[in-house]
């Protein structure tokens, strides 16, 4: 009798005892899973507070671009801009970039890491045209889900350069995005959604996929640390820039863009008519205005996000 109550006690132990395990196992599994997406958000959002006024400045010499007499110095629209509004307009629109951060960013680099892991063979590093193929779809899908905090990033960062009937006057990213589907349609919320997903898809493909190619190559030589990660970010913001900056700037212009007072029509139909319509008025260069000020946002941004992606993702791997 004893030896039976005996086994049955060590019976329900090891049966106690395999749930528990089988729930840690469950929880790491789930951890894991979620891990690359908060991971990209949090290194995401911290490379945007670091870039936000050189962004600022980019916006500002895209949208000169459009009119005669255009600056682009990017000091001077700098100068002028802390002249005119204050030091801290340079911050103007940083919530909605966080924002866009929080959705866009954890959506690109989470997904991509995710279809990494999924279609990659154990033990193999995963060849550069599956990489390419990771890294479109995860920014289209990034991009498509971050496109209302983008256009409300964008147009707060716009206003300030309209003619004062003209001005929209937002507070902020809630009440830009409210305003926007209130005054115009919730569809509204993906104008210039097309560009948008262009230049992620593009922008992605330029910054991961060659990111981790790069640093494959140059472990070889320079060994596994923080100096080939600095290096091979250098080298994904190069590819980021010229890739995107064509698709970056025609967004731009289609998602400021308002009804024309005489008119009443918009300026653009489409990314294709608005593409054409800036071709015509300043050639192939137009798209290529501000290059420098977009690698200098770009590139230090890649390398910020790609860089502390890396640190909180060794901070964080035990977990």
């Amino acid at each position: 009798m004893n030896n039976d109550i005996a086994a049955y006690d060590l019976e329900s132990s090891s049966s106690s005892d395999m749930k528990k395990i089988k729930n840690v196992n469950n929880e790491k599994s789930i951890i894991s899973k979620i891990k690359p997406f908060c991971i990209g958000g949090m290194s995401g959002m911290f490379a945007t507070f670091c870039i936000q006024p050189l962004d600022m400045v980019k916006v500002r010499i895209q949208l000169n671009a459009e009119g005669k007499n255009a600056i682009k110095n990017p000091f001077v629209i700098a100068k002028n801009i802390i002249k005119d509004e204050g030091v801290l307009s340079l911050y103007k629109g940083l919530d909605a970039g966080l924002t866009r951060q929080v959705i866009y960013t954890t959506g690109r680099l989470g997904l991509f890491r995710t279809f990494s892991d999924i279609v990659k063979n154990e033990g193999e590093p995963l060849p550069f045209y599956k990489k390419c193929v990771c890294a479109l779809a995860a920014g289209g899908i990034g991009a498509f889900l971050g496109n209302p905090a983008d256009l409300s990033l964008i147009r707060l960062q716009a206003d300030n350069t309209l003619p004062k009937e003209l001005k929209r006057n937002y507070t902020g990213v809630f009440n830009a995005i409210y305003r926007i589907t209130k005054e115009e349609g919730i569809c509204s919320l993906w104008k210039g959604s097309v560009p948008t997903i262009a230049r992620a898809m593009s922008l992605n493909l330029g910054m991961l996929s060659t990111y981790d190619q790069s640093k494959e190559y140059l472990e070889k030589y320079l060994g596994v640390g923080m100096k080939t990660n600095l290096v091979a970010s250098i080298i994904s913001g190069f590819f980021a820039v010229t890739m995107s900056l064509p698709f970056d700037f025609v967004k731009t212009c289609m998602q400021k863009m308002k009804v024309d007072p005489v008119t009443n029509k918009m300026p653009y139909k489409n990314m294709l008519d608005c593409s054409y319509k800036l071709y015509k008025k300043g050639g192939i260069s137009i798209f290529y205005a501000s290059y420098g000020t977009y690698y200098v946002r770009i590139a230090p941004h890649a390398m910020i996000t790609l860089v502390t992606m890396d640190y909180l993702n060794n901070l964080f791997k035990h977990i």
